[in-house]
């Protein structure tokens, strides 16, 4: 069955339906929106994002979409504190294109990472977490400079125990646990310096989503190419996708590299 927008439309419908949601959808942006009544607030999900899930994975991705955005929303109807949570706090890395506010309009507290990537900051509340916004921050008289540092704290007590895999002599190591903050990993220096004093090429590192943290020690032409398809591959299927471009790590610094994935012809032997 090939799956249209207004297909889905349908299907999301059913799967909202509650009496005191709304859906609406935007026929000319390829959007569908559910929000609370009483509020306004919501959240806006892109149509073609969610049926090249669906063509993938089936009805299991919209289950997991249903569930997560249920989650957001019962979340957006309570009120969260940051005091008494200093435990809960932590840094989630986003694309340097994700939105700066809320669909309140309301700025969200962040800080600049790489030319690729920000740092946004969450509560944690077990299923999902609540990004932390200026209003929130202000109302309990914290900074942002506290903010951020009691989510490093936090990152660097999470485990990073990681699974490798070598090709063609190059060593790639994976961190996913699932946890919400397998890509915030990046942000442990410590976890970072000890890769680099373990590998002996160059060390690169990739966060295509939220669920998954790559370090590679790259020793040839090879390593890249890997290296290249492979942040793709998981860009596309990721649930938060972050970036396709790795970086290198160097001088105690990241920088985005883009790697020209070369594909042998099907004739070559070698």
């Amino acid at each position: 069955m090939k799956m249209t927008s207004i297909k889905m439309k349908k299907m999301l419908e059913q799967r909202f339906e509650h009496n005191e949601w709304k859906t609406t959808f935007n026929k000319d942006e390829d959007t569908f929106r559910i929000e609370w009544k009483h509020s306004g607030q919501g959240v806006t999900i892109s149509l073609p994002g969610v049926i090249s899930k669906w063509e993938n994975r089936g009805d299991q991705a919209v289950d997991e979409l249903v569930s997560h955005i249920s989650e957001a929303l019962h979340i957006m109807n309570e009120e969260q504190t940051l005091e008494g949570k200093e435990n809960q706090i932590f840094p989630v890395i986003r694309a340097g294109s994700f939105a700066t506010e809320s669909n309140e309009g309301v700025p969200l507290i962040y800080t600049d990472h790489t030319a690729e990537t920000r740092i946004y900051y969450a509560i944690d509340l077990g299923q999902s977490y609540r990004l932390i916004d200026q209003q929130m921050m202000e109302k309990e008289n914290w900074t942002k400079q506290r903010i951020h540092e009691v989510a490093m704290f936090n990152i660097r007590r999470l485990p990073t125990d990681m699974k490798s895999d070598e090709v063609a002599g190059n060593t790639f190591y994976f961190l996913s646990t699932n946890d919400g903050y397998d890509a915030s990993r990046i942000l442990n220096e410590a976890l970072i310096e000890e890769m680099r004093a373990t590998t002996e090429g160059e060390l690169a590192i990739g966060v295509p989503h939220q669920d998954v943290l790559i370090i590679a020690d790259i020793h040839n032409k090879v390593g890249y190419d890997v290296l290249a398809q492979m942040m793709m591959q998981f860009f596309a299927e990721g649930r938060i996708p972050i970036t396709s471009l790795p970086f290198l790590y160097e001088n105690n610094a990241l920088e985005p590299i883009f790697i020209l994935a070369q594909k042998k012809p099907e004739n070559d032997k070698e």
